[in-house]
């Protein structure tokens, strides 16, 4: 059974996927079920991969720019073949004008399928005014 350590290296490889416009990577770790609230695109939920697949092949979040991860207050809860995930992400993008730094508390529940641990739900929500 997986550790902790081991738990979080696939946290931050479904992450760096999406960052990175991996999209074999982001089918690896990713539900195809997956649904998600993220209130800066719509204020309902998304379900299924084909818009996410689109938003990381466009790689999005960063526009292609060297980016920064970090993830503060983490937490991860375990049930079983489910792990809760969560955290406060800070994504640090270097612009022409300078680095842009943007933080969102995020919740990423995981189940452990016959093929690997794929997340299957996310739920973001402002991390401050």
């Amino acid at each position: 059974m997986e550790g902790e350590a081991e738990l979080w290296t696939f946290l931050e490889r479904h992450l760096k996927s999406i960052y990175e416009g991996d999209l074999e990577g982001y089918r690896a770790t990713t539900h195809e079920e997956l649904s998600l609230y993220e209130w800066f695109v719509t204020p309902h939920r998304l379900d299924g991969l084909p818009f996410h697949l689109f938003m990381t092949e466009k790689r999005w979040a960063t526009r292609g720019r060297p980016y920064r991860l970090d993830l503060l207050e983490k937490r991860l809860q375990r049930y079983g073949d489910v792990a809760i995930f969560s955290y406060t992400l800070l994504l640090t993008v270097e612009e022409e004008e300078g680095l842009r730094h943007r933080a969102v508390n995020e919740s990423r529940v995981a189940v452990r399928f016959p093929e690997g641990w794929k997340v299957v739900h996310v739920h973001k929500s402002p991390a401050g005014g």
